[in-house]
């Protein structure tokens, strides 16, 4: 696979940015992976701490990792707050879509990331089913914005200013559901995890609620170990559902 660094000016969040591109070497367009970064991370975490540029060798599949800062992934709505939702669903898959052989649809778009990045494709693929067809996630922070709390630090303020619904995880589920949106949808978590409880609340909510969903647990803990073994049933679901048009798909 070629691997690349693109800088960009972000217009939704008014700075310049960066992301890392897995592209397969190879004639044709290509459906797309957007895979989101942690909490304490940045877009070169997945490329430095797991083997990603390895495992997609097999696949004819471009790989999008891309900033999102501490946001986890939302328009902030306070004074000065900065809107990463609209950042990765215009400006991120805008840019990718001008810039490299993508296929153009919803279809061939699938979104993926951990902890704070899993949250982040969950909420998003739930609240723009128009612009991705297929989500995964691991060890996600399903909490955010559902329920009482959010702490004193700058995380549980940007939760309370957020909460309402339009940002829980849970209630975009239930919405989901009166759309019948279509959905590709599978998440995992680590038993020994401290998210662990979130992820089967969120299975129980989702199966209650009776949206199709594959849910897993192994073992393993919030690490890079238990990331860098999951990633690959990541990239495995998301080439069983995306469209490939232009592409041959792996055998």
């Amino acid at each position: 696979m070629a691997f690349c660094t693109a800088h960009f000016f972000g217009a939704s969040i008014r700075k310049a940015t960066a992301m890392h591109v897995l592209l397969p070497e190879a004639e044709g367009r290509f459906p797309v992976l957007y895979l989101l970064h942690g909490l304490s991370d940045d877009y070169t975490i997945w490329q430095r701490r797991t083997s990603i540029e390895r495992y997609a060798a097999d696949w004819p599949l471009i790989i999008v990792m891309p900033d999102g800062h501490r946001s986890f992934y939302c328009n902030d709505p306070r004074p000065g707050g900065l809107a990463y939702e609209d950042h990765i669903v215009r400006d991120v898959v805008g840019f990718v879509d001008r810039t490299f052989p993508t296929v153009r649809d919803r279809a061939a778009r699938a979104i993926a990331g951990l902890s704070m990045g899993g949250y982040g494709a969950v909420m998003l693929a739930l609240r723009h089913p128009e612009v991705f067809s297929v989500v995964c996630a691991h060890s996600s922070a399903f909490q955010f914005t559902h329920g009482p709390g959010g702490g004193p630090d700058e995380i549980g303020a940007i939760a309370r200013a957020l909460r309402g619904g339009d940002y829980d995880c849970f209630a975009l589920a239930a919405k989901l559901k009166r759309r019948r949106g279509r959905l590709a949808f599978r998440f995992d978590c680590g038993t020994d995890d401290l998210l662990v409880g979130a992820s089967r609340e969120f299975h129980a909510h989702l199966e209650r609620l009776g949206v199709p969903h594959e849910y897993a647990e192994h073992p393993g803990a919030h690490t890079w170990d238990y990331w860098d073994t999951h990633i690959r049933d990541t990239l495995a679901f998301a080439m069983r559902h995306l469209r490939a048009d232009g592409a041959a798909r792996a055998r």
